[in-house]
């Protein structure tokens, strides 16, 4: 932890943010997206979570409807419904008071740009290769790696769009591979379950067995729930250390990890 102590304090370190960030404001659950499908597509919700994963679920809807326009305009309201106040999120505040130079999210929401601009820290969003010009030094980048609700094309949603995200061939790629040299990253509000994660780590890890200066690579870091040995191992054998929460509570847990490095 003095490592990464230091990495904070030096503002070498970047943040990779999941959705477990974003469901500590309540937000609607994959559940209850597919659930909007079915009845929008005249399903019942119960058998029609029974015809495949989420991902095939929402490549059906786009097959159906030919775009995901109504429904990335369905999830834009629910996720930003005017009931939520961004300044009652403590976890927002402490990702904010990190003063990380770089995050990457997987997340569409804009809560960790509105955090930026409720706490009045300037901050660059980046969703596509055009916005990777002007970005000025006194900005925190806030990469959208799965893309932004501003942009239909852009949102990794469907089974298709998964499979292509997976090619990690996109300028935001090429940007992550030159942003994570010389630089400890950390990741929370993350399960591994998720298959994307896994080939993200698997990825980052094979860039740098395949480097000439692997030696003198930074230390990186997930922010588990609850302990899991074995993949734990596993996360080790690819450059990661495990930090398991101290509190059943995920989100109480990561807020006492946040405070452990702001202080």
């Amino acid at each position: 932890m003095i490592e990464l102590k230091e990495a904070v304090k030096d503002r070498n370190i970047i943040l990779f943010i999941g959705a477990g960030i974003s469901m500590n404001l309540k937000l609607p659950s994959w559940r209850e997206l597919i659930n909007h499908i079915a009845d929008e597509l005249g399903y019942d919700s119960d058998v029609f979570n029974t015809f495949g994963d989420y991902l095939s679920l929402a490549e059906f809807y786009k097959i159906e409807k030919s775009n995901i326009g109504a429904l990335r305009s369905w999830m834009d309201r629910k996720w930003h419904d005017s009931s939520i106040k961004i300044e009652n999120s403590s976890l927002h505040k402490k990702i904010v008071d990190l003063n990380a130079p770089i995050i990457y999210t997987t997340n569409y929401d804009r809560w960790i740009e509105n955090a930026y601009e409720y706490y009045n820290v300037p901050y660059k969003k980046i969703a596509s290769v055009g916005d990777l010009v002007n970005i000025k030094n006194n900005q925190t980048q806030i990469i959208k790696f799965h893309g932004d609700f501003d942009d239909d094309g852009s949102i990794v949603l469907t089974e298709t769009s998964y499979f292509e995200r997976l090619n990690f061939e996109t300028p935001l790629d090429i940007k992550l591979r030159s942003d994570i040299l010389g630089k400890s990253v950390i990741f929370i509000g993350y399960s591994l379950t998720d298959i994307n994660l896994r080939l993200l780590f698997y990825k980052l890890n094979k860039l740098w067995e395949n480097s000439s200066i692997a030696h003198t690579r930074p230390k990186s870091y997930i922010f588990l729930g609850k302990p899991n040995p074995v993949q734990v191992a596993i996360l080790q054998k690819r450059g990661i250390s495990a930090i398991i929460s101290e509190k059943d509570d995920i989100s109480e847990g990561l807020e006492i990890f946040l405070d452990s490095l702001l202080n």
